[in-house]
């Protein structure tokens, strides 16, 4: 798919999506003879995975960390490495357990602060 479609699909923008092929957090893109770019499924699947991250407040080089990780634990790598990925991803669900609960307390109260707007302007 390209660019566009893919930024549809991610909702993201194009100029974020070459960022994070910049950055290295999505692996370069294949080309078109006409040198558009050409994304994957798989690379769709990363990218949704990297907006979620997002959305839980994690930089790019976390970002970055993580999705080795998740790339250890699902490649062909030595049972040990997958072993050690999987260690340090059950720690990244414990951070994030804890960044959603902090997200949802935020929520809450903004949710009370649009309910004092309410009776305010009632």
């Amino acid at each position: 798919m390209h660019i566009g479609e893919f930024a549809e699909r991610t909702g993201l923008s194009s100029r974020t999506l070459r960022h994070y092929e910049e950055i290295g957090l999505i692996p370069p893109t294949g080309r078109t003879e006409g040198g558009f770019r050409v994304y994957t499924e798989s690379d769709l699947r990363r990218m949704l995975t990297i907006r979620r991250m997002k959305a839980l407040g994690y930089s790019t080089t976390e970002m970055g960390e993580l999705l080795e990780l998740l790339d250890v634990l699902e490649g062909p790598a030595s049972r040990d490495d997958k072993e050690a990925a999987r260690a340090q991803l059950h720690a990244t669900l414990e951070d994030s357990r804890a960044r959603r609960e902090k997200l949802a307390l935020q929520v809450e109260r903004a949710d009370e602060f649009l309910g004092i707007l309410r009776d305010r302007l009632s």
